[in-house]
């Protein structure tokens, strides 16, 4: 059976970090409907103002950050001691798990294009212990087919593997179409799968899918994405539906309203920053 759009989202121009100008896709409004992707925001200037303020040092639990940067530059410094650039392509993958704190630096470039996703982390592993992972260039395998390529950010394709997620399954693609070009892929029933357009317009299953737009996709076992007109980008992201509570607040996102409490009242008295622990161990 074949995929289809069950959904779209094309979002809205909002800042955040220091002044950072972005459009946020994915929010608050579609955690069930997206799940487990809690967050999708995207980034495309070519101006230097709207991103250079970046995102000064804040904490994260209960999630994972998922940064993509196609063109630019990404600079990570975090509580753990990492320090660490993306650039043209490359991936920055945290794990926030008990608690984390980090700043991203946006240094000046020709155009700054990429998304950021929030990665919802289950129940059992929402206070695992933090990490941070990068995945270069030299890392991603691009893989060839008629009038287009498929870049293997994370998981697998057909044969081949990239970066494994650790919490959940996830297949992310940065699928490139020249004009007149498809790709089938083969998919999951049981897998929640969403694509965001990038750049240029798709059809997916059928359907006209704009520019900087993340579609839903009904279950099936296979989807067709084919270009529409000029160049298309299109980022194809595959996971496990988690159909877990989620309460949300700022940079924190956990089970329920007492564990964002908990988490809160650790940044103020100090205690935010741990090893992995158990909420037995609370």
């Amino acid at each position: 059976m074949e995929r289809t759009i069950k959904r779209q989202v094309k979002g809205f121009k909002t800042q955040d970090g220091a002044g950072v100008n972005l459009v946020r896709v994915l929010g608050h409004k579609t955690v069930e409907e997206y799940d487990p992707i809690l967050m999708l925001d995207s980034f495309d200037s070519t101006n230097p103002d709207d991103y250079v303020a970046g995102f000064p040092l804040h904490p994260h639990r209960g999630i994972e950050t998922i940064s993509y940067v196609y063109r630019g530059t990404m600079v990570h410094k975090d509580s753990l001691g990492n320090e660490d650039s993306i650039s043209d392509g490359e991936v920055q993958w945290m794990t926030a798990g008990s608690g984390i704190l980090h700043e991203e630096k946006l240094p000046p470039s020709e155009r700054m294009l990429g998304v950021q996703l929030w990665l919802n982390l289950p129940a059992k592993d929402k206070m695992t212990a933090p990490s941070y992972h990068s995945i270069k260039n030299a890392d991603i395998e691009e893989i060839h087919f008629e009038n287009g390529k498929l870049r293997l950010l994370a998981g697998q394709y057909k044969e081949s593997k990239g970066y494994e997620s650790k919490y959940l399954p996830l297949d992310y693609y940065d699928i490139h179409l020249e004009p007149g070009a498809s790709i089938v892929i083969d998919t999951d029933p049981k897998r929640s799968v969403m694509i965001f357009t990038l750049l240029g317009e798709a059809i997916v299953g059928g359907t006209l899918v704009e520019e900087k737009t993340a579609a839903k996709l009904t279950s099936g076992s296979q989807v067709e994405i084919k270009s529409s007109g000029a160049h298309t980008q299109v980022l194809f992201v595959s996971s496990k539906l988690l159909e877990e509570p989620v309460a949300w607040g700022g940079p924190i996102v956990m089970n329920t309203k007492a564990e964002l409490q908990k988490a809160f009242q650790d940044l103020e008295q100090g205690t935010f920053l741990q090893k992995e622990i158990s909420y037995e161990d609370k």
